[in-house]
Protein backbone atom coordinates (compact mmCIF):
# COMPACT_ATOMS: atom_id res chain seq x y z
CA UNK A 1 0.00 0.00 0.00
CA UNK A 2 1.32 3.45 -0.85
CA UNK A 3 2.31 5.80 1.93
CA UNK A 4 -0.26 8.46 1.03
CA UNK A 5 -3.08 5.86 1.17
CA UNK A 6 -1.96 4.75 4.61
CA UNK A 7 -1.96 8.38 5.73
CA UNK A 8 -5.52 8.85 4.47
CA UNK A 9 -6.77 5.80 6.38
CA UNK A 10 -4.97 6.90 9.54
CA UNK A 11 -6.41 10.40 9.25
CA UNK A 12 -9.90 8.96 8.80
CA UNK A 13 -9.47 6.81 11.89
CA UNK A 14 -8.26 9.78 13.91
CA UNK A 15 -11.21 11.90 12.78
CA UNK A 16 -13.62 9.17 13.90
CA UNK A 17 -11.75 8.89 17.17
CA UNK A 18 -12.39 12.58 17.82
CA UNK A 19 -16.02 11.71 18.49
CA UNK A 20 -14.95 9.44 21.34
CA UNK A 21 -13.00 12.05 23.24
CA UNK A 22 -9.73 11.52 25.04
CA UNK A 23 -8.76 9.10 27.80
CA UNK A 24 -7.68 5.94 26.01
CA UNK A 25 -4.32 6.01 27.80
CA UNK A 26 -5.46 7.22 31.24
CA UNK A 27 -4.98 5.12 34.35
CA UNK A 28 -7.75 4.70 36.92
CA UNK A 29 -7.48 6.51 40.22
CA UNK A 30 -10.23 7.48 42.71
CA UNK A 31 -9.37 11.17 42.22
CA UNK A 32 -10.60 10.97 38.63
CA UNK A 33 -14.12 10.05 39.75
CA UNK A 34 -16.48 12.96 40.32
CA UNK A 35 -17.80 11.90 43.73
CA UNK A 36 -17.43 13.48 47.18
CA UNK A 37 -17.51 10.07 48.91
CA UNK A 38 -14.91 8.60 46.58
CA UNK A 39 -12.71 11.67 47.01
CA UNK A 40 -12.84 11.20 50.78
CA UNK A 41 -11.99 7.56 50.20
CA UNK A 42 -9.01 8.54 48.03
CA UNK A 43 -7.69 10.87 50.74
CA UNK A 44 -8.02 8.07 53.29
CA UNK A 45 -5.90 5.77 51.11
CA UNK A 46 -3.02 8.24 51.37
CA UNK A 47 -2.90 7.80 55.15
CA UNK A 48 -0.64 5.23 56.78
CA UNK A 49 -2.49 2.22 58.19
CA UNK A 50 -2.69 2.07 61.98
CA UNK A 51 -1.39 -1.37 63.04
CA UNK A 52 -3.23 -1.06 66.36
CA UNK A 53 -6.62 -0.41 64.77
CA UNK A 54 -9.08 -3.15 65.66
CA UNK A 55 -9.57 -4.32 62.07
CA UNK A 56 -5.81 -4.46 61.48
CA UNK A 57 -5.09 -6.73 64.44
CA UNK A 58 -4.05 -10.29 63.70
CA UNK A 59 -6.97 -12.58 64.45
CA UNK A 60 -4.84 -14.49 66.99
CA UNK A 61 -4.78 -11.32 69.11
CA UNK A 62 -8.57 -10.96 68.95
CA UNK A 63 -9.55 -14.60 69.52
CA UNK A 64 -7.23 -15.92 72.20
CA UNK A 65 -9.22 -19.00 73.30
CA UNK A 66 -6.93 -21.96 72.43
CA UNK A 67 -9.81 -24.20 71.34
CA UNK A 68 -11.30 -21.46 69.15
CA UNK A 69 -7.88 -20.71 67.66
CA UNK A 70 -7.48 -24.36 66.68
CA UNK A 71 -10.94 -24.43 65.07
CA UNK A 72 -10.27 -21.25 63.05
CA UNK A 73 -6.96 -22.62 61.78
CA UNK A 74 -8.66 -25.85 60.72
CA UNK A 75 -11.36 -23.90 58.91
CA UNK A 76 -8.83 -21.73 57.07
CA UNK A 77 -6.96 -24.86 56.00
CA UNK A 78 -9.98 -26.91 54.88
CA UNK A 79 -12.90 -24.64 53.97
CA UNK A 80 -14.08 -25.19 50.39
CA UNK A 81 -15.25 -21.62 49.84
CA UNK A 82 -11.82 -20.27 50.73
CA UNK A 83 -10.15 -22.82 48.46
CA UNK A 84 -12.37 -21.75 45.59
CA UNK A 85 -11.62 -18.09 46.32
CA UNK A 86 -7.89 -18.85 46.13
CA UNK A 87 -8.45 -20.65 42.82
CA UNK A 88 -10.24 -17.55 41.52
CA UNK A 89 -7.08 -15.59 42.28
CA UNK A 90 -5.04 -18.16 40.34
CA UNK A 91 -7.44 -17.88 37.40
CA UNK A 92 -7.24 -14.08 37.40
CA UNK A 93 -3.44 -14.24 37.60
CA UNK A 94 -3.32 -16.60 34.61
CA UNK A 95 -5.56 -14.24 32.63
CA UNK A 96 -3.31 -11.31 33.55
CA UNK A 97 -0.30 -13.30 32.33
CA UNK A 98 -2.11 -13.87 29.04
CA UNK A 99 -2.88 -10.16 28.71
CA UNK A 100 0.79 -9.31 29.27
CA UNK A 101 1.91 -11.86 26.68
CA UNK A 102 -0.38 -10.26 24.10
CA UNK A 103 2.26 -7.53 23.71
CA UNK A 104 4.62 -10.11 22.21
CA UNK A 105 4.45 -11.27 18.58
CA UNK A 106 2.62 -14.49 17.82
CA UNK A 107 4.67 -17.13 16.02
CA UNK A 108 3.19 -20.02 14.02
CA UNK A 109 4.81 -22.87 12.12
CA UNK A 110 2.62 -24.38 9.37
CA UNK A 111 4.64 -26.83 7.22
CA UNK A 112 2.92 -28.27 4.16
CA UNK A 113 3.76 -30.59 1.26
CA UNK A 114 1.93 -31.88 -1.81
CA UNK A 115 2.44 -33.92 -4.98
CA UNK A 116 0.25 -33.96 -8.08
CA UNK A 117 -0.64 -36.82 -10.47
CA UNK A 118 -1.10 -35.85 -14.16
CA UNK A 119 -1.09 -37.74 -17.42
CA UNK A 120 -0.39 -41.06 -15.77
CA UNK A 121 2.65 -39.99 -13.82
CA UNK A 122 3.49 -38.36 -10.54
CA UNK A 123 5.11 -35.00 -10.40
CA UNK A 124 7.81 -33.83 -8.04
CA UNK A 125 7.11 -33.12 -4.39
CA UNK A 126 6.65 -29.48 -3.45
CA UNK A 127 7.00 -28.40 0.13
CA UNK A 128 7.10 -25.26 2.22
CA UNK A 129 8.35 -24.86 5.78
CA UNK A 130 7.06 -21.37 6.69
CA UNK A 131 7.41 -19.51 9.98
CA UNK A 132 4.74 -16.78 10.34
CA UNK A 133 5.13 -13.92 12.82
CA UNK A 134 2.33 -11.47 13.57
CA UNK A 135 2.66 -8.47 15.89
CA UNK A 136 -0.09 -5.99 16.73
CA UNK A 137 1.38 -2.61 17.57
CA UNK A 138 -0.50 -1.13 20.52
CA UNK A 139 -0.60 2.46 19.31
CA UNK A 140 -4.02 3.39 20.72
CA UNK A 141 -3.99 1.45 23.97
CA UNK A 142 -6.23 -1.51 23.16
CA UNK A 143 -3.84 -4.07 24.61
CA UNK A 144 -2.85 -1.72 27.41
CA UNK A 145 -6.43 -1.30 28.61
CA UNK A 146 -6.99 -5.06 28.38
CA UNK A 147 -3.92 -5.64 30.54
CA UNK A 148 -5.00 -3.05 33.10
CA UNK A 149 -8.48 -4.56 33.21
CA UNK A 150 -6.92 -7.98 33.87
CA UNK A 151 -4.84 -6.43 36.68
CA UNK A 152 -7.95 -5.03 38.36
CA UNK A 153 -9.65 -8.42 37.97
CA UNK A 154 -6.79 -10.05 39.86
CA UNK A 155 -6.95 -7.42 42.61
CA UNK A 156 -10.70 -7.92 42.81
CA UNK A 157 -10.23 -11.69 43.17
CA UNK A 158 -7.67 -11.10 45.94
CA UNK A 159 -10.12 -8.81 47.75
CA UNK A 160 -12.84 -11.44 47.43
CA UNK A 161 -10.48 -14.06 48.86
CA UNK A 162 -9.81 -11.81 51.85
CA UNK A 163 -13.56 -11.25 52.29
CA UNK A 164 -14.13 -15.01 52.37
CA UNK A 165 -11.24 -15.46 54.80
CA UNK A 166 -12.63 -12.78 57.13
CA UNK A 167 -16.11 -14.29 56.86
CA UNK A 168 -14.83 -17.75 57.79
CA UNK A 169 -12.92 -16.45 60.83
CA UNK A 170 -15.99 -14.55 62.01
CA UNK A 171 -18.30 -17.46 61.19
CA UNK A 172 -16.31 -19.94 63.27
CA UNK A 173 -16.13 -17.48 66.16
CA UNK A 174 -19.87 -16.81 65.93
CA UNK A 175 -20.67 -20.53 66.01
CA UNK A 176 -18.22 -21.12 68.84
CA UNK A 177 -19.69 -18.55 71.21
CA UNK A 178 -23.26 -19.31 70.11
CA UNK A 179 -22.73 -22.98 71.04
CA UNK A 180 -21.20 -21.90 74.37
CA UNK A 181 -24.22 -19.66 75.03
CA UNK A 182 -26.68 -22.46 74.20
CA UNK A 183 -24.72 -24.84 76.42
CA UNK A 184 -25.01 -22.31 79.24
CA UNK A 185 -28.73 -21.85 78.56
CA UNK A 186 -29.21 -25.63 78.49
CA UNK A 187 -27.49 -26.01 81.85
CA UNK A 188 -29.61 -23.19 83.28
CA UNK A 189 -32.82 -24.75 81.95
CA UNK A 190 -31.96 -28.16 83.35
CA UNK A 191 -31.11 -26.72 86.75
CA UNK A 192 -34.33 -24.71 86.69
CA UNK A 193 -36.31 -27.82 85.72
CA UNK A 194 -34.96 -29.61 88.79
CA UNK A 195 -35.89 -26.69 91.04
CA UNK A 196 -39.36 -26.38 89.52
CA UNK A 197 -39.92 -30.10 89.92
CA UNK A 198 -39.17 -29.65 93.58
CA UNK A 199 -41.55 -26.70 93.62
CA UNK A 200 -44.30 -28.91 92.18
CA UNK A 201 -43.76 -31.40 94.98
CA UNK A 202 -43.90 -28.55 97.49
CA UNK A 203 -47.22 -27.43 96.02
CA UNK A 204 -48.55 -30.95 96.31
CA UNK A 205 -47.48 -31.16 99.95
CA UNK A 206 -49.17 -27.84 100.72
CA UNK A 207 -52.31 -29.06 98.99
CA UNK A 208 -52.30 -32.22 101.13
CA UNK A 209 -51.97 -29.99 104.15
CA UNK A 210 -55.00 -28.05 103.01
CA UNK A 211 -53.13 -24.82 102.45
CA UNK A 212 -53.44 -24.74 98.62
CA UNK A 213 -56.01 -25.77 96.08
CA UNK A 214 -55.65 -28.13 93.15
CA UNK A 215 -55.28 -25.28 90.62
CA UNK A 216 -51.99 -24.25 92.26
CA UNK A 217 -50.57 -27.73 91.73
CA UNK A 218 -51.83 -27.87 88.13
CA UNK A 219 -50.33 -24.51 87.21
CA UNK A 220 -46.99 -25.33 88.83
CA UNK A 221 -46.89 -28.60 86.88
CA UNK A 222 -47.68 -26.73 83.67
CA UNK A 223 -44.75 -24.40 84.29
CA UNK A 224 -42.47 -27.40 84.87
CA UNK A 225 -43.59 -28.98 81.58
CA UNK A 226 -42.93 -25.69 79.81
CA UNK A 227 -39.32 -25.73 80.98
CA UNK A 228 -38.88 -29.35 79.86
CA UNK A 229 -40.24 -28.53 76.39
CA UNK A 230 -37.90 -25.53 76.06
CA UNK A 231 -34.97 -27.86 76.73
CA UNK A 232 -35.89 -29.79 73.58
CA UNK A 233 -35.81 -26.55 71.54
CA UNK A 234 -32.39 -25.64 72.92
CA UNK A 235 -31.01 -29.09 72.14
CA UNK A 236 -32.35 -28.85 68.58
CA UNK A 237 -30.73 -25.44 68.05
CA UNK A 238 -27.51 -26.75 69.55
CA UNK A 239 -27.52 -29.67 67.12
CA UNK A 240 -27.96 -27.31 64.14
CA UNK A 241 -25.12 -25.05 65.30
CA UNK A 242 -22.79 -28.03 65.67
CA UNK A 243 -23.57 -29.02 62.09
CA UNK A 244 -22.96 -25.45 60.89
CA UNK A 245 -19.56 -25.42 62.58
CA UNK A 246 -18.76 -28.81 61.01
CA UNK A 247 -19.52 -27.44 57.55
CA UNK A 248 -17.28 -24.43 58.15
CA UNK A 249 -14.47 -26.84 59.01
CA UNK A 250 -15.30 -29.01 55.98
CA UNK A 251 -15.86 -32.12 58.08
CA UNK A 252 -18.69 -34.54 58.68
CA UNK A 253 -21.38 -33.37 61.15
CA UNK A 254 -20.34 -33.96 64.74
CA UNK A 255 -20.80 -32.61 68.23
CA UNK A 256 -18.17 -30.13 69.37
CA UNK A 257 -17.24 -30.12 73.05
CA UNK A 258 -17.27 -26.37 73.59
CA UNK A 259 -17.43 -25.31 77.25
CA UNK A 260 -20.35 -23.19 78.36
CA UNK A 261 -17.92 -20.88 80.18
CA UNK A 262 -16.32 -19.71 76.90
CA UNK A 263 -16.54 -15.93 76.75
CA UNK A 264 -14.98 -13.37 74.41
CA UNK A 265 -12.88 -10.84 76.25
CA UNK A 266 -14.08 -7.34 75.43
CA UNK A 267 -11.38 -4.80 74.52
CA UNK A 268 -11.88 -1.13 75.26
CA UNK A 269 -13.42 0.44 72.17
CA UNK A 270 -14.50 3.95 73.09
CA UNK A 271 -15.37 5.78 69.90
CA UNK A 272 -18.53 6.52 68.00
CA UNK A 273 -17.15 5.83 64.54
CA UNK A 274 -14.04 4.74 62.67
CA UNK A 275 -11.91 6.69 60.19
CA UNK A 276 -12.51 6.28 56.47
CA UNK A 277 -9.04 4.68 56.20
CA UNK A 278 -10.28 1.70 58.22
CA UNK A 279 -13.39 1.39 56.07
CA UNK A 280 -11.20 1.46 52.97
CA UNK A 281 -9.45 -1.65 54.27
CA UNK A 282 -12.62 -3.71 53.95
CA UNK A 283 -12.19 -6.28 51.19
CA UNK A 284 -15.71 -5.82 49.81
CA UNK A 285 -15.09 -2.07 49.47
CA UNK A 286 -11.81 -2.79 47.74
CA UNK A 287 -13.49 -5.32 45.42
CA UNK A 288 -16.17 -2.75 44.56
CA UNK A 289 -13.47 -0.21 43.72
CA UNK A 290 -11.77 -2.74 41.43
CA UNK A 291 -15.11 -3.29 39.67
CA UNK A 292 -15.21 0.47 39.05
CA UNK A 293 -11.63 0.41 37.75
CA UNK A 294 -12.51 -2.46 35.42
CA UNK A 295 -15.48 -0.47 34.08
CA UNK A 296 -13.16 2.54 33.67
CA UNK A 297 -10.82 0.53 31.43
CA UNK A 298 -13.77 -0.94 29.55
CA UNK A 299 -14.76 2.63 28.68
CA UNK A 300 -11.19 3.34 27.55
CA UNK A 301 -11.32 0.25 25.34
CA UNK A 302 -14.61 1.42 23.85
CA UNK A 303 -12.97 4.75 23.00
CA UNK A 304 -9.94 2.98 21.50
CA UNK A 305 -12.25 1.10 19.11
CA UNK A 306 -12.63 4.35 17.12
CA UNK A 307 -8.95 4.26 16.20
CA UNK A 308 -7.25 2.05 13.61
CA UNK A 309 -5.16 -0.98 14.50
CA UNK A 310 -1.72 -1.66 13.04
CA UNK A 311 -0.32 -5.17 12.58
CA UNK A 312 3.11 -6.13 11.26
CA UNK A 313 3.56 -9.56 9.73
CA UNK A 314 6.61 -11.50 8.61
CA UNK A 315 6.86 -14.87 6.88
CA UNK A 316 10.02 -16.80 6.25
CA UNK A 317 11.13 -20.33 5.71
CA UNK A 318 12.36 -22.98 3.34
CA UNK A 319 10.58 -24.00 0.10
CA UNK A 320 11.14 -25.56 -3.30
CA UNK A 321 7.96 -24.07 -4.79
CA UNK A 322 8.52 -20.95 -6.84
CA UNK A 323 5.25 -19.91 -8.41
CA UNK A 324 4.15 -22.81 -10.59
CA UNK A 325 7.64 -24.31 -10.74
CA UNK A 326 9.26 -26.81 -8.43
CA UNK A 327 12.93 -26.22 -7.87
CA UNK A 328 15.40 -28.52 -6.22
CA UNK A 329 17.26 -27.92 -4.07
CA UNK A 330 14.92 -25.69 -2.06
CA UNK A 331 15.78 -22.14 -1.04
CA UNK A 332 15.04 -19.72 1.79
CA UNK A 333 12.39 -17.05 1.42
CA UNK A 334 11.35 -13.99 3.50
CA UNK A 335 8.22 -11.84 3.24
CA UNK A 336 7.46 -8.67 5.21
CA UNK A 337 4.17 -6.82 5.37
CA UNK A 338 1.97 -4.53 7.38
CA UNK A 339 -1.75 -3.89 7.65
CA UNK A 340 -3.69 -0.91 8.97
CA UNK A 341 -7.34 -1.53 9.80
CA UNK A 342 -9.50 1.53 10.33
CA UNK A 343 -13.17 1.36 11.46
CA UNK A 344 -14.57 3.44 8.58
CA UNK A 345 -18.11 2.06 8.53
CA UNK A 346 -18.70 0.97 12.17
CA UNK A 347 -18.94 4.38 13.78
CA UNK A 348 -22.54 3.85 14.90
CA UNK A 349 -21.73 0.52 16.58
CA UNK A 350 -18.68 2.02 18.31
CA UNK A 351 -20.73 4.97 19.59
CA UNK A 352 -23.34 2.55 20.97
CA UNK A 353 -20.63 0.46 22.69
CA UNK A 354 -19.11 3.60 24.19
CA UNK A 355 -22.48 4.78 25.53
CA UNK A 356 -23.09 1.35 27.09
CA UNK A 357 -19.60 1.35 28.63
CA UNK A 358 -20.16 4.81 30.14
CA UNK A 359 -23.50 3.70 31.62
CA UNK A 360 -21.87 0.59 33.10
CA UNK A 361 -19.15 2.77 34.58
CA UNK A 362 -21.79 4.93 36.26
CA UNK A 363 -23.42 1.79 37.64
CA UNK A 364 -20.06 0.66 39.03
CA UNK A 365 -19.59 4.10 40.62
CA UNK A 366 -23.05 3.89 42.25
CA UNK A 367 -22.21 0.43 43.59
CA UNK A 368 -18.85 1.66 44.89
CA UNK A 369 -20.42 4.61 46.70
CA UNK A 370 -23.06 2.33 48.21
CA UNK A 371 -20.36 -0.14 49.33
CA UNK A 372 -18.59 2.66 51.24
CA UNK A 373 -21.83 3.86 52.85
CA UNK A 374 -22.91 0.30 53.65
CA UNK A 375 -19.53 -0.37 55.28
CA UNK A 376 -19.96 2.73 57.45
CA UNK A 377 -23.48 1.62 58.44
CA UNK A 378 -22.30 -1.90 59.32
CA UNK A 379 -19.53 -0.56 61.54
CA UNK A 380 -21.88 1.95 63.18
CA UNK A 381 -24.43 -0.78 63.91
CA UNK A 382 -21.79 -3.07 65.41
CA UNK A 383 -20.35 -0.30 67.60
CA UNK A 384 -23.78 0.76 68.84
CA UNK A 385 -24.87 -2.81 69.55
CA UNK A 386 -21.64 -3.49 71.43
CA UNK A 387 -22.00 -0.32 73.51
CA UNK A 388 -25.67 -0.91 74.37
CA UNK A 389 -25.05 -4.55 75.23
CA UNK A 390 -22.43 -3.46 77.73
CA UNK A 391 -24.96 -1.11 79.33
CA UNK A 392 -27.61 -3.80 79.34
CA UNK A 393 -25.27 -6.33 80.95
CA UNK A 394 -24.81 -4.16 84.04
CA UNK A 395 -28.56 -3.70 84.49
CA UNK A 396 -29.31 -7.39 83.94
CA UNK A 397 -26.76 -8.39 86.58
CA UNK A 398 -28.66 -6.28 89.10
CA UNK A 399 -32.00 -7.67 87.89
CA UNK A 400 -30.85 -11.29 88.27
CA UNK A 401 -29.53 -10.59 91.75
CA UNK A 402 -32.82 -9.05 92.89
CA UNK A 403 -35.01 -11.65 91.18
CA UNK A 404 -33.09 -14.44 92.94
CA UNK A 405 -33.84 -12.71 96.24
CA UNK A 406 -37.51 -12.37 95.26
CA UNK A 407 -37.76 -16.13 94.59
CA UNK A 408 -36.26 -16.98 97.97
CA UNK A 409 -38.53 -14.50 99.80
CA UNK A 410 -41.76 -15.63 98.14
CA UNK A 411 -40.96 -19.30 98.74
CA UNK A 412 -40.32 -18.66 102.41
CA UNK A 413 -43.50 -16.61 102.76
CA UNK A 414 -45.60 -19.30 101.07
CA UNK A 415 -44.16 -22.24 102.98
CA UNK A 416 -43.76 -20.85 106.49
CA UNK A 417 -46.55 -18.36 107.08
CA UNK A 418 -48.74 -18.43 103.94
CA UNK A 419 -48.68 -14.64 103.63
CA UNK A 420 -48.26 -14.84 99.83
CA UNK A 421 -49.90 -16.78 97.02
CA UNK A 422 -48.60 -19.49 94.69
CA UNK A 423 -49.08 -17.08 91.76
CA UNK A 424 -46.46 -14.75 93.24
CA UNK A 425 -44.09 -17.69 93.62
CA UNK A 426 -44.59 -18.78 89.99
CA UNK A 427 -44.22 -15.20 88.77
CA UNK A 428 -40.96 -14.73 90.69
CA UNK A 429 -39.58 -17.98 89.29
CA UNK A 430 -40.55 -17.06 85.73
CA UNK A 431 -39.03 -13.59 86.08
CA UNK A 432 -35.77 -15.02 87.41
CA UNK A 433 -35.51 -17.48 84.52
CA UNK A 434 -36.29 -14.71 82.02
CA UNK A 435 -33.64 -12.43 83.51
CA UNK A 436 -31.02 -15.20 83.54
CA UNK A 437 -31.83 -16.11 79.93
CA UNK A 438 -31.65 -12.44 78.92
CA UNK A 439 -28.27 -12.22 80.61
CA UNK A 440 -26.92 -15.13 78.55
CA UNK A 441 -28.45 -13.73 75.37
CA UNK A 442 -27.01 -10.26 75.97
CA UNK A 443 -23.54 -11.64 76.63
CA UNK A 444 -23.77 -13.50 73.33
CA UNK A 445 -25.06 -10.39 71.55
CA UNK A 446 -22.07 -8.41 72.84
CA UNK A 447 -19.67 -11.09 71.60
CA UNK A 448 -21.41 -11.25 68.23
CA UNK A 449 -21.26 -7.44 67.91
CA UNK A 450 -17.53 -7.49 68.57
CA UNK A 451 -17.01 -10.28 66.04
CA UNK A 452 -19.14 -8.40 63.48
CA UNK A 453 -17.13 -5.24 64.10
CA UNK A 454 -13.89 -7.12 63.46
CA UNK A 455 -15.28 -8.59 60.24
CA UNK A 456 -16.81 -5.26 59.15
CA UNK A 457 -13.39 -3.67 59.44
CA UNK A 458 -11.87 -6.33 57.21
CA UNK A 459 -10.20 -8.20 60.05
CA UNK A 460 -8.24 -11.37 59.49
CA UNK A 461 -5.72 -10.13 56.95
Amino acid sequence: MKLNNISLILAAGLSLGAFSGCGIYSTYSPEKVNSAIVNEYAQALEQDADPEAFGNLDWHKVFTDPMLTDLIERALANNKDLRNAKLNVDIAHAQLKGARLSYLPSVALAPNANRSFMMGQWGDWSYTLPLAVNWEVDIFGKLRNARRSAQTAELQAQAYEQAVRSQIIAGVAQCYYSIAALQSQLELSRETAVLWKQSVQTMRDLKEAGRLRENAVVQSEAQYYSIESSIADIEMNLHELNNTLSLLLNTMPQKWSIPSSANLEMPAIARASVPMAELAARPDVRASEMALASAFYATNSARAAFYPSLAITANGGFTNLLGSMVKNPAEWFVQLGGSLTAPLFSRGQNIARLEAAKAQQKQALNNFEYAIMSAAADVSDALTTYEKCQEKQSWLALQVENMAKAVDITNELLIFDGSTTYLEVLTAQQNLLGAQTAQITTNLAASRALINLYQNLGGGR
